[in-house]
């Protein structure tokens, strides 16, 4: 004689069932909202991204002006002029966001070698077109600056969601990778300083 015990009855099953979609439903409704997170933040970087391209075309708008003012005043300094425009066009052709922070840490250095020059002329100083443009380059450094700020902050949020369990996961057969923040070097990293 074999004993079985007492056979599942419907309710039993039907509970068991319902669980297990329960189960699953949380774990469809966790990989999409996983899912849209990714999306939103890859969205996010892409117009912090958008935001530091307007900046830094603005800057390279400026830096053609500047260079002519100065130009004005110290003609013999051509090795200067000659480095800030290899800088600019080395930062309009940037293609990744390593080589546009390489392309701004040239620039950064090439205008403070222009503006070092600048104070050696003091009619220049005086000069209302360079004034003018050297405020509106302070300004747009300190735009660059904050547009550079939350690129970076938007991009950990969304490396942190793509390395961490087990978001990594959805991440990884979503396509989605760690992104490349936006650093400069050392003194570059502050915005371009010009006392007179």
């Amino acid at each position: 004689m074999t004993l079985r015990g007492p056979a599942p009855t419907i309710a039993a099953v039907s509970v068991s069932a319902w669980v297990a979609i329960g189960v699953v439903g949380v774990l469809v409704l966790y990989v999409v909202a996983t899912y849209n997170r990714l999306v939103a933040l890859r969205n996010r970087i892409d117009n912090a991204w958008s935001q530091i391209d307007v900046q830094l075309r603005r800057r390279y708008d400026l830096i053609p002006n500047l260079v002519e003012t100065v130009k004005g005043y110290a003609a013999h300094e051509r090795g200067v002029f000659e480095r800030v425009t290899q800088a600019r066009s080395a930062g309009i052709q940037a293609g990744t966001v390593a080589d546009q922070a390489k392309a701004e840490n040239q620039i950064t250095q090439a205008l403070r070698q222009l503006l070092a020059v600048a104070e050696a002329y003091p009619d220049l100083k005086a000069n209302q077109n360079f004034l003018a443009l050297q405020e509106e380059l302070t300004a747009t450094e300190g735009r660059i600056s904050f547009a550079r700020q939350f690129y970076n902050d938007q991009v950990l949020r969304s490396n942190n969601l793509v390395q961490q369990v087990p978001s990594r996961f959805v991440a990884q057969v979503g396509g989605f990778g760690a992104r490349e923040y936006f650093q400069v070097e050392g003194e570059a990293a502050g915005p371009v300083r010009v006392q007179f």
